[in-house]
C-alpha cells in the first residue's frame, strides 16, 4: 500500500475520490498527526499504528489532492516543555507531490503527546489562511501525555482550553482516534461532536477521506 503511494501510483478505491470531487470551495484543512512514541506499537501481526497513520495520510493527501481543497499535513511529538516538535509535510502553498510523499514515508514515531501546544500551532497556522471555513482535523491514538505534569488533569485541560481557543479563532476542530478508551475523555475535551473514534485501527485510511467528505458537506 505505501509503496505504491511513495511511487505516485494512483489507487482509486470504492468510489473513495468520486464522493469528495467537489470543485472550488472556500475551505481550508489542516491536519495534525500524533506521531508520539505510542505509535511505534502494534495493531496486528505486521502493521504497526505509524503505519497505519501513514497509510492514511497518503490516502488522505491524495483524495484532498483530487478535490482542489486546500489543505496542509503536518505531525508533531514533545517533550516537557521543549517547543513542540512539528514535522512538516505538507504546506497550504505546496503541491502535493514526489516531495511530500517522500516526507509522508519517513515519519517515525517518537517522544510524547503535548496535544493542547500542538493544536495552538496548528491553529495559528490555520487562522492565517483566506478561507470562509477551516477545519482542523486532529489524528491521534491516545491522551494527551508527557514526562512532566502534564500526564493527566493538566493535559487534558490544557487540550480542551486549547480547542476552545481554537473555536473562538473560528476553527473547526474534529479530533479522530483509534483509542478504545477515547469514549472516557473525549467528550471533556472536543464536546459530543467534536470526535470519532475509529475501533479498527485498519479501517483508518479508508475512514478519513470519507470523514472529511461528511464533514465538509
Amino acid at each position: 500500500f505505501a509503496a505504491d503511494r511513495r511511487a505516485g501510483s494512483a489507487v482509486e478505491g470504492d468510489g473513495l475520490y468520486r464522493e469528495l470531487r467537489s470543485g472550488a470551495r472556500d475551505l481550508a484543512c489542516l491536519l495534525m498527526a500524533d506521531l508520539s512514541l505510542s505509535t511505534d506499537t502494534y495493531v496486528d501481526d505486521h502493521h504497526r499504528v505509524i503505519d497505519v497513520v501513514r497509510d492514511s495520510l497518503f490516502l488522505f493527501a491524495e483524495a484532498l489532492d483530487a478535490t482542489g481543497d486546500r489543505f496542509a499535513l503536518h505531525g508533531f511529538s514533545s517533550r516537557k516543555r521543549d517547543p513542540v516538535r512539528v514535522h512538516t509535510l505538507k504546506t497550504f502553498e505546496e503541491r502535493y507531490g514526489g516531495a511530500v510523499r517522500g516526507r509522508i514515508s519517513a515519519i517515525k514515531p517518537g517522544y510524547y503527546t503535548r496535544m493542547g501546544a500542538a493544536i495552538r500551532h496548528a491553529s495559528a497556522m490555520l487562522a492565517a489562511q483566506p478561507a470562509g471555513r477551516r477545519l482542523l482535523l486532529l489524528l491521534t491514538d491516545g491522551k494527551p501525555n508527557d514526562l512532566d505534569k502534564y500526564e493527566g488533569r493538566y493535559g487534558i485541560e490544557d487540550t480542551r482550553q486549547a480547542v476552545l481557543e481554537a473555536r473562538r479563532l473560528g476553527l473547526q476542530p474534529f479530533c479522530v482516534t483509534i483509542d478504545a478508551k477515547g469514549n472516557d475523555y473525549l467528550p471533556h475535551l472536543f464536546g459530543n461532536g467534536g470526535y470519532v473514534v475509529i475501533r479498527q485501527p485498519s479501517e483508518l485510511p479508508k475512514r478519513l477521506p470519507l470523514l472529511y467528505a461528511q464533514l465538509t458537506a
